[in-house]
């Protein structure tokens, strides 16, 4: 019995499971011990008003510091968004941050337009929670399945907007990079052959400079967790030997549980889904991208964690579906 409009709320779980501080969590499990290897209980779990407020004054404790990359526009400059345009942020965090991961909670643009302007932008946003390729990204569902919508707030005395999304705790999740490619509602006047709609504007020509519009900033909001790979990667290799080697599952039992517990309380952080589909396995990713396991140790990892929680445990299994 957990609150729909944030998970970690809840009045009662279900059999094998119990009620700590809100969560529901697996019986034998030891939740502070969990918080060893990732952080997840943060003084930035704040309620979705208190985060709305926040975002509303660009708090800067909400502030993930990222790196803009674009080949195809740069900031606080005008282009011609007859072409999609593509931009990233991203964290980089094998190189600079191994020790965190990160949470966003939501994203700002400020985006002006010229006067008389009837353009409507439009977004596509894909995320990749654990770094990875783009095909390991997944696709924000705006306005379906209870996922929020942008909302879209005129600047006093200005032709810029600021665009903000919202996730709160009920959408939260992971990333390392978010993709975000722009398009227009608005029908516009073809391109002539070989203009790429990339080159310099021309904002004298009154006919094309209401067709032109600037991406002034654009910010994540969200919080980074302490991460500690190579006590989690000890962990999850003594499953891995035990497994390979044929041993008893209850000769690991506390590493089993802690295991269970912390794929679960990742995977709970998934985007959604269309009813009767699974959920999307972002714990894999993370042995992938931040442990960097090979995929035959990543699918004995889960494996044995299957069996333990079906054979041990008497739990049935959540089926996901892969992304890494």
């Amino acid at each position: 019995m957990c609150s729909l409009a944030n998970i970690s709320l809840c009045g009662s779980c279900n059999k094998g499971y119990r009620l700590s501080r809100g969560r529901c969590e697996p019986q034998n499990v030891d939740s502070e011990r969990s918080e060893q290897f990732i952080s997840f209980e943060t003084d930035l779990d704040f309620q979705d008003l208190e985060l709305k407020y926040l975002l509303q004054k660009m708090d800067s404790r909400l502030y993930v510091h990222t790196t803009f990359i674009s080949n195809e526009i740069r900031l606080d400059t005008f282009f011609d968004p007859r072409w999609r345009k593509r931009m990233s942020l991203t964290l980089k965090s094998n190189k600079n941050r191994m020790d965190f991961i990160h949470m966003v909670i939501g994203i700002s643009m400020r985006i002006c337009q010229m006067r008389n302007s009837s353009l409507d932008p439009m977004f596509f946003v894909y995320v990749n929670p654990f770094s990875g390729s783009h095909s390991e990204g997944w696709n924000m569902p705006f306005g379906e399945y209870g996922y929020p919508r942008w909302e879209k707030i005129r600047l006093q005395n200005s032709q810029c907007y600021n665009w903000t999304l919202l996730l709160g705790n009920r959408w939260k999740t992971f990333f390392e990079t978010v993709h975000i490619y722009l398009r227009s509602r608005t029908r516009l006047p073809s391109l002539m052959r070989n203009d790429t709609g990339q080159g310099p504007v021309d904002l004298s020509d009154p006919s094309k400079r209401q067709f032109y519009i600037k991406i002034s900033d654009i910010q994540v909001f969200g919080y980074s967790l302490r991460f500690n790979a190579d006590l989690l990667r000890s962990a999850v290799q003594q499953v891995n030997q035990s497994y390979t080697q044929g041993g008893q599952f209850y000769s690991s039992s506390s590493v089993m549980l802690l295991l269970l517990d912390i794929r679960d309380r990742i995977n709970r952080l998934a985007p959604p889904v269309a009813p009767g589909k699974p959920q999307l396995d972002l714990f894999s990713c993370m042995l992938k991208h931040r442990l960097k396991l090979t995929n035959s140790e990543i699918i004995r990892v889960n494996h044995a964690l299957d069996l333990y929680n079906t054979e041990i445990l008497k739990q049935s299994d959540q089926m996901t579906a892969k992304l890494c």
